[in-house]
């Protein structure tokens, strides 16, 4: 009996297959992708006040944000403060939330004046964002 040779001697080169490699990565990658939570931010760094009853508001839609200096974010663009409504209400969808973080050092009346033009145009649920404190 003649016995073969288990090198590459007849011409053919050796390959190493990648394809299992190939795939775990995409499976990594696609358990990775839909894992990932994504936090909405204002796009402006705000220093909510504390509230000992504060309770956590999940799937806010759109995100406003009020500066101690008055000016008015709408998902991290600034808006003057007569077309907040408008551009809230081209944001969000008919169950969506708005989530409004004004700052420690903003006015209240400031507050008050974007919560009506934001229920001006239509949008039912406004709740202001604020910190937990520690009892």
């Amino acid at each position: 009996m003649r016995r073969r040779h288990l090198g590459a001697d007849d011409g053919e080169a050796s390959e190493v297959n990648l394809t299992p490699m190939l795939d775990v990565v995409f499976i990594m990658l696609i358990f990775f992708i839909v894992t990932t939570s994504f936090i909405k931010e204002s796009g402006v760094e705000i220093e909510r006040p504390e509230s000992s009853a504060a309770t956590p508001r999940p799937g806010a839609q759109v995100m406003v944000a009020i500066t101690p200096e008055g000016a008015v974010w709408v998902d991290g663009r600034a808006v003057d403060l007569h077309r907040v409504g408008g551009a809230v209400a081209g944001l969000i969808s008919e169950d969506g939330s708005v989530v409004i973080q004004a700052d420690r050092e903003s006015t209240t009346g400031l507050l008050i004046e974007v919560m009506d033009r934001i229920r001006e145009a239509g949008v039912e649920q406004v709740a202001v964002a604020a910190s937990r404190s520690r009892p």
